[in-house]
């Protein structure tokens, strides 16, 4: 493969991602990937259309962060990403990102600026779709730990994640009494036509369709987020016996 067509990789897979301090990562890790390519260690498989790219790229930076959070990048940690990756995107673009993703986590990151680039790029039901697949990795092996869970909070507060909206996705991974009143965003003594008018918001918020433009990948994530709140809206039903 020559450097041409490496180039066209990079320009027909991504727009905004190469620019700020994402780019600066992404400089980095293609030109390693294109050394290991020239060695024959890697073969070029194409990528994404550009705003599949984009929020891909942004959401393996932030799992990298995640994982960075304690201090240590454990293998199990390695393998439960893979299986994600490869849940949520099939087999052959698991495989691209994870090979961008061993490269990212070679780098120092700033959290900070890189949050900040994608709040400034990247619309907010996408950003909410971010959230949802770190809690997802960060809870593949039980609760998210400590740090990590400090790490979450800080990354949504930085990519301008609104608290009730951190709260309500975290409801959904992390479970108690309260949770399905938490991914409504309402307290458990809301009336019942609070219960329904918090559940028609949230439909809206988290419409699958919202997030349509970045792939059938991640439309069916947010199917799944979508189908949590119905079973959240539909227990509130069940308990308090309204239609």
């Amino acid at each position: 493969m020559n450097f041409s067509s490496f180039g066209k990789w990079i320009g027909g897979g991504l727009g905004w991602a190469l620019g700020g301090p994402i780019g600066g990562i992404l400089g980095f890790v293609f030109g390693s990937i294109f050394d290991s390519m020239n060695r024959g260690e890697y073969e070029y498989k194409g990528f994404t259309p550009t705003q599949e790219g984009d929020f891909k790229v942004s959401l393996l930076v932030l799992i990298a962060a995640i994982m960075k959070a304690d201090g240590r990048i454990l293998k199990s940690e390695l393998e439960y990403v893979k299986r994600f990756l490869l849940t949520s995107f099939g087999e052959t673009e698991a495989e691209r990102l994870l090979l961008l993703l061993r490269e990212i986590l070679r780098q120092d990151l700033d959290v900070d600026e890189i949050c900040e680039q994608i709040q400034e790029n990247m619309e907010y039901p996408s950003r909410l779709q971010l959230v949802h697949f770190l809690f997802g990795i960060a809870s593949a092996d039980g609760q998210p730990q400590a740090a990590e869970a400090e790490v979450l909070r800080h990354v949504c507060l930085k990519m301008g994640i609104r608290p009730k909206d951190f709260d309500s996705i975290r409801a959904m991974f992390i479970r108690d009494n309260s949770s399905m009143y938490q991914i409504l965003e309402i307290s458990s003594d809301a009336s019942d036509e609070e219960v329904k008018k918090a559940y028609r918001k949230m439909a809206l918020k988290y419409h699958p369709d919202k997030v349509a433009h970045l792939g059938e990948d991640v439309q069916k994530a947010a199917k799944e987020k979508f189908q949590q709140l119905n079973q959240a809206y539909n227990e509130i039903k069940r308990q308090r016996g309204f239609n």
